[in-house]
């Protein structure tokens, strides 16, 4: 990328309001259920299909900035279970993160396995599919993994597709390539689901201080 000579300064009159200026992760904000999900993971006999349900929680945070470099976002956590489990199948947090100026799109996710990832795409603002790729090995926009992962279940690439729906919902299909010890050839771990919205986002840190400030104001 293109790297200013002033790496310092960051941007003066900076709007607050953070869900005006998600661009296509505005489609994201609030709290949303699926209980269609289906998921094709590894196994010693060979890949097990499971159907599950997730929550997840979307909220805005207050604008970032790196020097120029300004995003807007939102701070999620995914739970997922499966319908014969009591304990969670899959826990993951993490940031979308949208930088008007380049349309450029994060998401960060951690799972508590010992594995993180920043994964990357570019979307106008009215786009209603996006994009977000990670692979092993990149600086930028890679993966990295405990050490028993690395060796057992290696992780090369990280893919996420999302359509959002006329309806207000929507969809993704996740793909992850693995290489799983003593395997010759690749393992495509799958999953899919289509949420709806259970609640609404509420304001981001500083706009809700605003709105309470002003709300004392007026009483």
């Amino acid at each position: 990328m293109d790297v200013p000579n002033d790496i310092f300064t960051e941007p003066e009159n900076v709007d607050p309001d953070t869900l005006a200026n998600l661009g296509p992760l505005r489609h994201f904000a609030g709290i949303w259920e699926g209980k269609r999900g289906v998921d094709v993971n590894p196994k010693a006999d060979g890949p097990e299909t499971r159907n599950y349900y997730e929550r997840v929680e979307m909220q805005p945070i207050d604008p970032q900035a790196n020097g120029p470099q300004l995003f807007y976002g939102l701070r999620y956590h995914l739970h997922i279970n499966t319908p014969e489990e009591d304990i969670t199948f899959h826990d993951q947090v993490g940031y979308w993160l949208y930088e008007p100026a380049t349309r450029l799109i994060l998401q960060t996710l951690a799972i508590p396995r010992g594995q993180i990832a920043i994964a990357a795409g570019h979307a106008a603002p009215d786009a209603r599919k996006l994009s977000v790729r990670a692979e092993r090995g990149q600086t930028e926009y890679g993966i990295c993994s405990t050490a028993f992962l690395e060796a057992a279940f290696r992780t090369d690439s990280y893919q996420l597709d999302v359509e959002f729906h006329a309806d207000g919902s929507w969809s993704y299909v996740s793909d992850t390539m693995l290489m799983v010890h003593g395997r010759d050839a690749p393992f495509r771990h799958r999953d899919h689901n289509r949420l709806v919205k259970v609640a609404e986002a509420d304001l981001n840190p500083w706009a809700k201080i605003v709105r309470d400030g002003k709300a004392k104001a007026i009483a």
